[in-house]
């Protein structure tokens, strides 16, 4: 069967969504093609359930920090209970409401491009009058490791939604995924071993914030490894990982999370003459550079894997759809990114050694992020930093790191200042209010000077 709408969307994750979402409010027809769960894999196996299994061991580490307060637990089982109703059992009903408010039409399906605004799921095509937007995410990447495969090894999904806490977990990778779900699965009784072939954790953040998190995981019991690389995997009983050193480590399971590709593979990009498993490169506009009715929003463009980007790109996208002026102004460096560990850390912009290996006059000031009133309240000692990087010829913050308790939140203001470029003299007179620990703001412009 053929169909005709304005704009075919493949791909239901948060980007998709968005996108359609936002031209079917706009008035446009507007189909979105989904082969899994509309909501995506941040909704089901990465973000959400892993933020819930983390909650729990977050909130008991505060509670021991303030007097007066006891608390027991996690209870494995009642923690996976809640990550469960989090993703809503993998059921996507409670999303279709929304598409269906938009007038949005679930095509449900594998899409795939064949020709000029041609898209074949199945059986039948959909043409698109306007555009095609393409919006299917990433995947775990595997590196080539010998045996790797053949041990069976989780991906984020596994990892996210498993049944059952294992005994013991090699983890892979000491990126965001491999922190946050070392620290998961940790907290709820499993021997956890993290392997990092960098020389630190979180490479791509600042330095503190690595050895802060680093700390953190050795406390609660992972064996951590850095500056050494897997050289190959074995699976007997158990899973067996030889690292350069010739040293091994050992688990039940097996988690690699070394990194994510686009799924490019498999959509028929050949067709319109684009290489498949690579990024669909795109310009400001989200468009690509080859086809002017073709669009690529999120993971698949490759140039911010953040869900919160993947959004952002898709308002934009959808915006010049619309025959809209748009102006990518967050992008790469300035895209702000959170890890959700205890302590968390929550960054914008350049780090101190990015900013410098960009050619920026830059100074850094770090004060404590509870060293105020306000920190009192997440309780003693708790732990963390904060960083603005300043840009000393236009006095401008180019970049900023917090790390600590629950400073996430704290994040936006960072970004606002980043994106918006606002003046040093400026946020002098942004006042934090007392008692909050917004009040750091107001030690790292006295630390700077102002």
């Amino acid at each position: 069967m053929e169909r005709e709408f304005d704009v075919v969307v493949i791909g239901a994750g948060p980007a998709g969504e968005v996108a359609a979402g936002r031209l079917g409010e706009a008035g446009l027809a507007v189909a979105l093609v989904e082969a899994e769960l509309v909501g995506g894999e941040c909704a089901y196996w990465a973000c959400m359930p892993s933020k819930a299994l983390l909650r729990p061991a977050e909130l008991l580490a505060e509670v021991r920090r303030v007097p007066g307060l006891t608390a027991h637990g996690p209870d494995p089982k009642l923690v996976l209970e809640r990550r469960d109703e989090v993703i809503h059992e993998l059921d996507d009903a409670s999303q279709l409401p929304w598409l269906e408010s938009r007038h949005v039409t679930l095509v449900r399906g594998h899409g795939r491009l064949d020709g000029e605004r041609r898209v074949t799921v199945g059986a039948d095509v959909l043409l698109a009058r306007k555009a095609v937007v393409l919006a299917t995410g990433s995947g775990a990447a595997m590196p080539p490791i010998p045996g790797l495969a053949e041990a069976q090894p989780w991906s984020n999904r596994e990892a996210t939604t498993a049944a059952s806490v294992p005994e013991s977990l090699v983890i892979l990778g000491g990126g965001v995924v491999g922190v946050e779900l070392a620290q998961a699965w940790s907290s709820l009784g499993s021997r956890v071993t993290l392997v990092e072939g960098m020389p630190r954790l979180l490479a791509r953040e600042e330095p503190f914030a690595s050895e802060q998190v680093e700390s953190a995981l050795r406390e609660a019991g992972v064996d951590v490894r850095t500056g050494g690389k897997a050289v190959s995997v074995a699976r007997g009983g158990a899973v067996t990982v030889e690292l350069e050193d010739g040293s091994v480590a050992t688990g039940v399971e097996l988690l690699v999370a070394v990194g994510r590709k686009p799924l490019t593979a498999g959509i028929g990009l050949e067709s319109i003459g684009l290489e498949p498993g690579k990024p669909v490169e795109v310009g400001d506009d989200l468009r690509s550079a080859a086809h002017d009715w073709l669009y690529a929003i999120g993971d698949v463009n490759g140039r911010s894997l953040l869900t919160h980007m993947g959004k952002y790109q898709a308002r934009l996208a959808a915006d010049a759809i619309l025959g809209k002026q748009v102006e990518l102004r967050s992008d790469g460096a300035l895209s702000p990114r959170v890890i959700f560990s205890d302590p968390q850390v929550a960054a914008v912009g350049y780090t101190l050694a990015g900013a410098e290996e960009a050619g920026l006059r830059v100074r850094a000031v770090d004060v404590g992020t509870s060293a105020n009133a306000g920190g009192s309240f997440v309780g003693r000692d708790a732990p963390g930093t904060s960083r603005i990087v300043v840009d000393e010829s236009r006095r401008v913050i180019v970049g900023a790191t917090f790390s600590g308790a629950e400073v996430a939140e704290s994040l936006h203001a960072a970004t606002i200042a980043v994106i918006a470029e606002v003046p040093l003299e400026t946020l002098w007179h942004a006042v934090p209010a007392f008692p909050t620990r917004s009040e750091l703001w107001l030690r790292l412009l006295e630390t700077y000077g102002l």
